[in-house]
C-alpha cells in the first residue's frame, strides 16, 4: 500500500481547538474488523435505508455491502491495471468515493492510473460495474457527491486540485472548479466532497481546510474557507443541524466542526480508530471507516452514538 509514501504525505502535528457545537460520542464500538492482508482498507462509505453500509475497499479495488449483522459481501472487483501502473502519488490502484441512488444503484470512482479504466462507475443491483465517464489517468479521482437539484455528480481530483462535474444523463466529465484553494501543497489536495443547500462542500487534505463553494447558475461562486488547521482531513458528512463531522486520517481522529470553524475531537485511537477515512451519519449514529493506511493494522468500521448539543441556526 506504499505505506511509507502515505506516511510522508500525512505527517501532521496539528492540535484541534475546542468547539461547543457538539456534545460528543456517548457509546462507541468496533462493529466490523476487515482483512488488511486482503486489501480491505475502507476508503469511503454510504448508507442505505435498510441499514446496509456500502464501502469501497481501496487496496482490494472492491465495492462491498456490509449487513447490519456485520456480514461483508463483495459486490464488484475492478480489474487490476498492468504491472507498474497505479494512481499517481500513491502508486497503487484503488476504489475511492461512493454514492447510492434511491433505486439502489451505486456510483463509485476507480483511480487505476490506466486510461482505459480510471473513471466514474455505475453498479446496478445484481449487475456488473460499468464505466459511465472517463477521468484523467494521471489524476486521482477521490471524493464523489451527487447534486439532486442539478442532477450532477461532483468529483474531486486530489492530484490535479480540481472538482469535475458529470451529468447524470451522461456525457464527459468537465472541470467545474480549479480554484487555488483546491490545490495540493505537495501530497494530496481537494479530497472529500458533499452537496448541501445549494453549495458544494469539500476538504483539502494538504491545506487542512473545510471549503464551501456556492453553486451559481450551475457554476462555482467564490470559494469560502469555513475551517482551517485540519491538516490531514479526509472525507466528512454534514448532519441535519449543519455540523460537519470529519475524518482526519493523518491525525487519527474524528472531529465535529461548527459553523464558526471550531473543531471538537470526538474519537481518537483510544476508540479504535486506525486512520479514519470517511464518516456517515444516520440519526444519532455515526459510522466511521478506518483504513489502517499508516498504522498497518485492524482496518475497521466503528459505530458511535452521538450526543447532540443545543441546536444552532442553519447556514
Amino acid at each position: 500500500m506504499r505505506k511509507s509514501m502515505i506516511a510522508a504525505g500525512l505527517a501532521v502535528t496539528t492540535v484541534l481547538s475546542a468547539g461547543p457545537a457538539w456534545a460528543g460520542p456517548a457509546r462507541t464500538r468496533i462493529a466490523v474488523h476487515f482483512d488488511l492482508a486482503g486489501g480491505q482498507m475502507p476508503e469511503n462509505i454510504v448508507l442505505s435505508p435498510d441499514g446496509t453500509a456500502y464501502v469501497t475497499f481501496a487496496g482490494a479495488r472492491q465495492v462491498a455491502a456490509i449487513g447490519r449483522d456485520g456480514t461483508v459481501r463483495i459486490l464488484a472487483t475492478l480489474p487490476a491495471p498492468a504491472d507498474g501502473v497505479g494512481a499517481p502519488v500513491l502508486g497503487f490502484a484503488l476504489t475511492t468515493g461512493i454514492v447510492r441512488r434511491p433505486d439502489g444503484t451505486l456510483y463509485f470512482l476507480y483511480a487505476s492510473g490506466d486510461v482505459g479504466t480510471t473513471g466514474l462507475y455505475r453498479l446496478r443491483p445484481g449487475g456488473s460495474p460499468q464505466r459511465v465517464a472517463a477521468l484523467p489517468a494521471d489524476g486521482l479521482p477521490n471524493g464523489l457527491a451527487f447534486d439532486e437539484d442539478g442532477r450532477t455528480f461532483y468529483i474531486t481530483d486530489s492530484v490535479h486540485g480540481t472538482i469535475s462535474a458529470v451529468r447524470q444523463s451522461g456525457g464527459p466529465a468537465t472541470v467545474w472548479s480549479s480554484a487555488p484553494e483546491l490545490a495540493s501543497t505537495g501530497f494530496l489536495g481537494v479530497n472529500g466532497i458533499k452537496v448541501r443547500d445549494g453549495a458544494v462542500w469539500a476538504t483539502n487534505l494538504d491545506q487542512g481546510t473545510l471549503l464551501r463553494i456556492p453553486v451559481r447558475h450551475g457554476g462555482p461562486a467564490k470559494v469560502e474557507v469555513r475551517a482551517t488547521g485540519l491538516t490531514g482531513i479526509d472525507d466528512f458528512t454534514i448532519t441535519p443541524d449543519g455540523t460537519v463531522i470529519a475524518a482526519l486520517v493523518g491525525q487519527n481522529t474524528v472531529a465535529a466542526i461548527d459553523r464558526a470553524g471550531r473543531a471538537t475531537t470526538l474519537l481518537t485511537a483510544a476508540d479504535g480508530l486506525q486512520n479514519p477515512t470517511s464518516v456517515a451519519v444516520r440519526g444519532a449514529t455515526a459510522y466511521v471507516t478506518s483504513a489502517g493506511y499508516l498504522t498497518g493494522q485492524d482496518p475497521n468500521l466503528i459505530l458511535t452514538t452521538l450526543r447532540f448539543a443545543a441546536p444552532s441556526g442553519r447556514d
